[in-house]
């Protein structure tokens, strides 16, 4: 089936009424959250309406549904790699789920690695739980900094949330990075909580590597979180993948309690049909992004030159260098006011976000224009 990714009726987006369609008011254009415009998947969607016409909202069975084997399978296909459904558990979210094995993992008042700016949750979760957040920043806002990673270890780190592909910075983390992580962490004992939900959504030119696929040190010391949601845009559906390969490493996921492993009805119905059947619509979802990210550049390099940019290796989030235009450490408030554009704000990464703002480019061409222009009207106007 061919799906037209370029061309959305903003009418009939702005009926949506999920949050990012609806924290703002009509006038002005969301390209903030972590949610695309795009269809949903015609096999998802089918799925879910034959669901509602037997009525079939109950709660889930994950276990005799077939999601592990579906995930499994979808990720050898994908990438190479297939994972034992024995190891595959069904939760919620990812954030919920890294809560639930951080509190299980890490003592109050120990500490856990982030790579700021990174997803604002992370911080929020380690706080929740009583414990100290060691930074070990990007080196150059971009790449991992392997050196300060290294220490963090060293400086006590208990846990490494893994953010793989990164956001916001849409980098995909190199097999010889992946590896010297591990090691570490196996060195310092150390866990690491690998978040690649944006990994099926990995562009041209960059390959997304499992982290617990790239040696014997990772598969001990990691677990993987995943889902459908980011990928097949299916976040409101609450259905994610614990995936562990060690026995210890299942041994916490099992015993962790009922309510970290207790995913919906529907988002296991959904997700379970995505992985069976999206992987046409995946393919041209993943086209789009791969346009949309060079038109971006395009945009960016004849309305808004200042602004620096690299295109994301995966997924549809553009981190965007607004530190030229003067609009202070958070850009996103003087965009949105007098722009009219609702961007995710730089600062909410960590303080190494300031003066950057966050682009969702999971729309189409017109309105990542609409968006562009309506920044540089900000810029332009002083």
């Amino acid at each position: 089936m061919n799906y037209r990714l370029d061309q959305l009726d903003p009418d009939l987006l702005r009926r949506r009424r999920s949050v990012k369609w609806t924290m703002f008011e009509p006038d002005v254009l969301p390209a903030w959250v972590a949610e695309m415009d795009f269809p949903v998947a015609e096999p998802v969607k089918r799925t879910l309406v034959e669901a509602i016409e037997r009525d079939d909202t109950g709660y889930a069975n994950a276990d005799a549904s077939g999601l592990a084997e579906a995930f499994s399978a979808f990720m050898e296909r994908r990438m190479g790699w297939a994972p034992d459904p024995a190891g595959i558990t069904a939760t919620t979210d990812v954030v919920s789920a890294i809560t639930a094995l951080l509190r299980a993992l890490v003592k109050p008042g120990e500490k856990v690695m982030i790579t700021p700016p990174v997803y604002h949750p992370f911080f929020a979760v380690i706080e929740e739980i009583g414990c100290r957040i060691e930074e070990a920043p990007l080196a150059g806002g971009r790449t991992l900094d392997l050196d300060a990673i290294e220490a963090g270890f060293r400086a006590g780190a208990r846990a490494f949330i893994l953010c793989s592909p990164h956001n916001p910075a849409g980098t995909v983390p190199t097999r010889a990075e992946l590896e010297t992580i591990a090691d570490l962490a196996a060195e310092h004992g150390a866990w690491v909580l690998s978040d690649e939900i944006h990994a099926p959504l990995t562009l041209p030119g960059a390959r997304h590597l499992p982290f617990l696929a790239v040696s014997e040190a990772a598969a001990e010391w990691g677990i993987c979180l995943s889902s459908a949601s980011k990928t097949f845009n299916l976040a409101g559906l609450s259905c994610a993948e614990y995936v562990a390969v060690s026995e210890r490493a299942r041994k916490v996921i099992e015993d962790l309690p009922f309510g970290a492993k207790h995913p919906s009805h529907l988002g296991v119905i959904a997700s379970q049909s995505a992985f069976e059947q999206g992987d046409e619509w995946l393919d041209q979802v993943i086209a789009q992004l791969d346009h949309n990210r060079g038109l971006l550049a395009d945009l960016l390099a004849e309305h808004l030159p200042e602004v620096g940019y690299r295109p994301p290796e995966a997924g549809y989030l553009a981190w965007l260098d607004c530190r030229i235009l003067d609009l202070g450490d958070d850009p996103s408030v003087e965009i949105l006011e007098r722009g009219r554009v609702a961007l995710s704000p730089g600062p909410s990464f960590g303080t190494q976000g300031a003066g950057f703002c966050r682009l969702n480019i999971g729309t189409s061409p017109q309105l990542i224009e609409q968006a562009v222009r309506g920044i540089a009207g900000v810029a332009h106007c002083g």
